[in-house]
């Protein structure tokens, strides 16, 4: 399955420590992330990531047109609602692409283990007849 990546400055060190604990479910799938996000847990858990531009440079929108066109299984967006920045992504324009596509999405660190956890025991499978 294809999983997004994304998270905001004050996450991404979350989203490395997160990538460490489930590297062993996540390197059984495709990862796709933002620029910055997907060269820091990349450079941490050698990973094999797709890296789009750095979100405020257009890598939300890049994600955005990957969900659009069914090719995200699962979007982890670790987001910090407490200090939004004017340079990083919307959270609100991924949250309505994934409710209209029907992408599970977690924005915490306890609904992203849930998915992980769930995607490995194959309880996602049901994105297979989408494609």
């Amino acid at each position: 399955m294809n999983i997004g990546l994304i998270a905001h400055d004050a996450k991404k060190k979350l989203m490395q420590n997160f990538c460490i604990a489930y590297r062993g479910i996540l390197s059984k799938h495709e990862l796709y992330a933002t620029g910055t996000t997907g060269r820091l847990v990349e450079e941490v858990t050698n990973l094999s990531i797709h890296k789009y531009l750095a979100g405020h440079l257009g890598g939300q929108q890049q994600l955005g047109t990957q969900i659009e066109a069914n090719n995200i299984d699962v979007l982890i967006f670790f987001r910090d609602p407490l200090t939004p920045r004017s340079h990083e992504p919307n959270v609100n324009d991924i949250v309505k692409l994934c409710d209209t596509y029907n992408i599970p999405m977690a924005t915490n660190i306890a609904t992203a283990e849930a998915l992980i956890l769930a995607l490995d025991r194959g309880d996602l499978d049901w994105r297979e007849m989408y494609k």
